[in-house]
């Protein structure tokens, strides 16, 4: 977007939230709350975006954010004002225009920041708020318009200082503010402290209506949108309503979910049409599933791919792969560098660990693998455990295709067996089994089949 800065404001130390880390590095569905501004004003193609951090958050911020955005500190507590003070150096000459927002507001959608801008732009606007019409305050500043015809933008009352209350629905400030830029750096200096040392950016609507500037307002469609977060209540009220979104956008793609309000789906996860989603069940992280699948119930699905066709019952997965028409569960783990094959099946109480099954393997029950090599359509059965650690290192063990593990099997790594080798139930295996040969007894001996 053409000559369009984005502040950010980042530098709130977030003391209502007793935590030690910063407000805006809090997740709300699996995503920290500074990047939802901050992905945002990339949708818009904002040309920069500055962030404004504090002394004492400015590391954190950096590590997750990166090269993705400019940084400005705010060095002292001096308010909004001054927030957006500490970014002008950086932006004075070089934007047009500049939109501005909190670190800690992440149900803005792009619909309506973008209402914002086109209306700001095509009606030659010095400022224009975000605002939306609640019930309830709830300690947001309030518009304050002229009772005429024309309703014009005189203020933002703060809460603290609203005492003009009916009970009737009031529009509220969002904190999400676009300004003409020249205006904005001259007229920042204009924005007196209060009681203390902090200045809010809030004033500027005030002193743009005595000027005679061009000030309104903007409801949101969703009233929701106004919502920030000061403590650890107003994090889960917002990401519960934020959850609901993200369902609903997956059920209007194509997605069934058949308990919605037991179904959690973080921001990041991506769904194929037709796939089901039953109760009880969470996708989490990075998570992406394919067209066709059916996941849970009770399933638990992090930062992992499931392809095309596949079915995860009552089972866990985390950094995990599947390809398609890949069965598992119920009660199975895939734990971080799992990766199954199309056509694989686990079965139920099966757990796998750095491991890959190759296209058409089989483990129906009981066991554990980890640190493996499970060639395609071997078949692995219960009780089958990998020994994979000494005591100090950990070691791999390889099944070529075609092998069958008898139940009860221990492969005591580093140990491979051959292309279409047997292992007899009970075997202690602790020397590599040749191909087609048979394996028996504790420890093994190979014998002729």
């Amino acid at each position: 977007m053409d000559n369009l800065a984005g502040i950010i404001l980042a530098a709130g130390e977030g003391i209502r939230m007793k935590s030690r880390t910063p407000k805006v590095l809090h997740c709300l569905c699996g995503k920290e709350l500074i990047r939802y501004p901050v992905e945002l004003l990339g949708r818009l193609g904002v040309d920069r975006i500055v962030v404004v951090v504090s002394p004492a958050n400015q590391e954190a911020l950096k590590k997750l954010l990166g090269d993705s955005v400019e940084y400005a500190v705010q060095t002292a507590k001096t308010g909004t004002a001054g927030a957006v003070e500490a970014a002008a150096s950086m932006l004075r000459g070089e934007a047009r225009q500049v939109l501005v927002m909190g670190g800690d507001s992440p149900l803005v959608t792009e619909g309506s920041v973008r209402r914002l801008i086109d209306g700001h732009l095509a009606n030659a606007r010095q400022m224009s708020i975000l605002s939306g019409i609640v019930q309830d305050s709830g300690g947001l500043g309030r518009i304050h318009r002229d009772q005429g015809f024309q309703r014009n933008v005189l203020g933002i009352v703060e809460d603290t200082e609203d005492s003009d209350r009916d009970g009737q629905p009031v529009e509220v400030n969002s904190g999400v503010y676009c300004f003409q830029a020249d205006w904005l750096w001259e007229n920042l200096g204009r924005v007196e402290a209060g009681n203390g040392p902090e200045r809010r950016l809030t004033d500027l609507a005030a002193i743009a209506a005595e000027q005679g500037a061009v000030v309104a307002a903007l409801p949101s469609d969703d009233p929701a949108e106004v919502l920030g977060i000061n403590n650890r209540v107003e994090l889960a009220r917002l990401e519960d309503i934020q959850r609901r979104r993200i369902r609903e956008r997956w059920m209007l793609e194509g997605v069934t979910i058949s308990d919605p309000s037991s179904v959690m789906i973080d921001a990041a996860v991506v769904i194929g049409q037709d796939t089901l989603v039953l109760p009880n069940t969470m996708l989490l992280g990075n998570t992406v599933i394919g067209s066709g699948c059916e996941v849970g119930p009770g399933s638990t699905v992090k930062d992992s791919t499931i392809g095309d066709d596949c079915r995860v019952t009552s089972s866990a997965l985390e950094e995990a792969v599947m390809e398609a028409g890949v069965g598992i569960g119920p009660f199975s783990h895939l734990r971080p560098g799992a990766y199954l094959e199309s056509g694989v099946h686990i079965g139920n109480f099966v757990e796998v660990k750095e491991s890959r099954f190759a296209a058409g393997a089989v483990m129906g029950h009981f066991g554990y693998v980890g640190d493996a090599s499970i060639g395609a359509n071997v078949n692995l059965g219960a009780g089958m455990v990998t020994c994979n650690y000494d005591g100090k290192d950990k070691h791999r063990s390889v099944v070529e295709k075609d092998a069958f593990i008898g139940c009860d099997t221990m492969l005591v790594a580093p140990v491979t067996v051959g292309a279409g080798a047997v292992t007899g139930a009970g075997a202690v295996i602790t020397k590599d089994v040749p191909p087609a040969r048979l394996a028996v007894g504790v420890p093994a001996k190979i014998i002729d089949r």
